[in-house]
């Protein structure tokens, strides 16, 4: 009887060795957790800038060089000097009649001589020759005439622009040898009633070549 309580209780225990472990501390440590793997993220490492610039300076040695062409230097086209210049204008406000009077007065002079001249008009110290029922002026050649303030002041602007003109394309001492004053579209005034005075002028000067005489003794 002993020798099959013996056997008995040997089964048991192999039974319970088998068995599923029934509480929470059993089951702790019976598990064993498997290792984790970790997930290795490969980062580029960046290079430092002095590998950069001795790489990049690598590269450009190993690049075959251009041939730079030469540049063609660029010709100045030759400036053409003029003899003649000229100033040409529409439609001024003036009169006409005084216009051709004035230019018949400054043609065949220098460009400075015809200011001066015309500046004395304006202070009434010298009269611009007319035709017609005209009062008589005192003066060398004169016989009647007139001071037409407004006309002689647009005649110094118009030469004044013909003196730039000559210094900016060099010609030296300038004549007057063209002065023409032609009637312009004569618009209607208010109410058409009036029609107001437009005049086109048109001066020219040239450079005059200086003939040198010998005189014969």
């Amino acid at each position: 009887m002993e020798q099959q309580k013996e056997v008995n209780i040997k089964v048991r225990n192999k039974m319970t060795n088998t068995e599923k472990p029934t509480t929470i501390a059993e089951k702790k440590k019976n598990v064993v957790e498997a290792p984790k793997k970790q997930k290795i993220l490969q980062t580029p490492v960046d290079k430092p800038k002095s590998e950069e610039k001795i790489q990049g300076k690598k590269d450009e040695q190993q690049k075959p060089e251009e041939k730079k062409e030469p540049k063609k230097p660029v010709q100045k086209k030759p400036k053409v000097r003029k003899i003649e210049v000229e100033v040409n204008i529409m439609n001024l406000p003036i009169s006409t009649k005084y216009s051709k009077a004035i230019c018949k007065f400054i043609k065949n002079k220098k460009i400075k001589k015809a200011i001066v001249d015309l500046e004395q008009v304006i202070l009434k110290k010298k009269a611009v020759p007319m035709k017609g029922e005209i009062p008589h002026r005192k003066g060398k050649r004169i016989m009647s005439g007139r001071y037409p303030k407004k006309a002689t002041e647009h005649f110094i602007k118009l030469l004044k622009s013909l003196q730039g003109n000559a210094n900016n394309h060099e010609v030296e001492n300038p004549t007057i040898i063209k002065a023409i004053a032609n009637i312009g579209s004569r618009p209607y005034g208010k109410f058409g009633r009036i029609r107001r005075k437009r005049t086109h002028i048109k001066i020219t000067a040239r450079q005059l070549k200086k003939e040198n005489k010998e005189k014969k003794e």
